[in-house]
């Protein structure tokens, strides 16, 4: 029996082959440099503006009135505005998407186990106005109606819509790292007479903790970026406070006001918003960058 002799490959084929390759570094090449323009523009801006505020007045300080006399530029209140909205809305979001990324992989079954997922996931197409005017209207009443001295926009509200936007996140990301979890593995824990709900959370849970983790940092992440949502329903006030019920601005809200035009290009109000964007910025690479490596690091291969 002869061995079949490889097809001829034209000189139109090898071109197509190059064109096709040049075309998708093209288009990969795209993303990084869009990245490192806006970096390069967030550089730029902000480096004028620390050359009138000293790092030390921009991190020490509790006072955050860029457009008011007098001006101040501590830019503690933002960053602890944003910091509370986004742990509160971690611990609504955290509990209820690891359960529902149990049930969808261990138990659901059948029609049920379809369309509970497609339908959760129709969550992170809800425009986040509607989520911001869905707690306007819905989520702050019922707060006033439960608590009191709840003010109408409050951090508590902002909390709870935004952890209904990363139910999709945690959700999504925690079922396919339990799903990945090898059969062969929850059969070994079932043959030494172990129960289903013993094997879920001493076997599968911690097998797919790499993944579990990395997709609370992601959601995480995805919380203090949200503009929209946050901007109605925490309201507008640089206010340093662990009290959920107040109003406090978050640091895409304030780059949402300034950017609405009321203040003239180039100015010390308008830098500031670069700047409180590097701050932003920084702290999601940092999210992203832990997220990445606690997948490396703590990930376990099966054979």
């Amino acid at each position: 029996m002869t061995s079949r002799p490889w097809a001829k490959v034209s000189n139109f084929q090898k071109f197509r082959e190059k064109l096709v390759v040049k075309a998708l570094l093209v288009c990969a090449s795209i993303s990084i440099l869009t990245t490192l323009g806006i970096i390069f523009i967030l550089m730029e801006e902000s480096v004028q503006f620390f050359s009138h505020i000293s790092l030390f007045e921009f991190f020490g300080s509790t006072e955050w009135a860029p457009l008011f006399e007098p001006r101040s530029f501590g830019v503690l209140p933002l960053i602890s505005g944003t910091m509370l909205i986004a742990f509160g809305a971690l611990i609504f979001a955290l509990p209820i998407g690891l359960g529902i990324a149990i049930y969808t992989s261990q138990y659901a079954q059948g029609w049920w186990q379809k369309i509970l997922k497609p339908v959760l996931e129709i969550l992170a197409g809800i425009p986040s106005v509607v989520y911001g005017y869905f707690a306007i209207t819905q989520i702050t009443p019922l707060l006033q109606a439960l608590f009191d001295d709840v003010e109408v926009f409050n951090a508590a509200s902002a909390s709870i819509v935004i952890a209904i936007m990363v139910l999709p996140t945690i959700a999504s990301i925690c079922d396919d790292s339990l799903r990945a979890v090898p059969k062969t593995v929850k059969d070994g824990a079932y043959a030494l007479g172990a129960r289903k709900s013993e094997v879920i959370i001493s076997i599968v849970v911690p097998s797919a903790l790499s993944g579990i983790l990395a997709s609370f940092i992601l959601a995480f992440s995805r919380a203090i970026g949200e503009t929209m949502a946050v901007t109605l329903a925490a309201g507008g006030t640089p206010n340093m406070t662990l009290n959920p019920f107040e109003g406090v601005q978050a640091m895409t809200a304030y780059i949402a006001q300034v950017s609405l035009g009321d203040v003239a290009h180039g100015s010390l109000e308008y830098q500031s918003i670069f700047a409180v964007g590097l701050v932003l910025f920084l702290m999601t690479l940092a999210m992203n960058l832990l997220s990445q490596f606690i997948v490396k690091r703590y990930a376990r291969k099966y054979e």
